[in-house]
């Protein structure tokens, strides 16, 4: 079993800056990819940020530019850089990891609890 833990959300004021942090819990043997998504009050989860193990990586037009994903393998730990912060970011923001923990096993689908980022004056 795997569990992510995230750290780095809260409160900041418009143009300030966060870092998220998504570790998982055990080491993971594969990681195929590793994302960040959010889901604001009343809206549905969209990604933010995605990277692959081939080196591809896509944010959603809304942050491009601002924000910036980066990945630590060998610590199976993804981390989300936001800058010049909006109100329109707040949100709760969910780390994924896509990997499998043996060579044997499948791959699944892991997901961090969500830690809350709040955007505001």
């Amino acid at each position: 079993q795997v569990q992510l833990v995230e750290s780095g959300g809260g409160l900041v004021q418009p143009g300030g800056s966060l870092r998220l942090s998504c570790a998982a819990s055990r080491s993971i043997f594969y990681i195929y990819a590793m994302g960040w998504y959010r889901q604001a009050p009343g809206k549905q989860r969209e990604l933010v940020a995605h990277s692959t193990s081939a080196g591809s990586t896509n944010y959603a037009d809304s942050v491009k530019g601002r924000f910036t994903i980066s990945r630590d393998n060998a610590k199976s730990t993804v981390y989300l850089q936001m800058n010049s912060l909006k109100p329109e970011d707040t949100a709760v923001y969910y780390c994924n990891i896509e990997g499998k923990i043996s060579y044997s096993t499948e791959a699944s689908n892991y997901w961090g609890q969500g830690t809350q980022v709040t955007v505001s004056s």
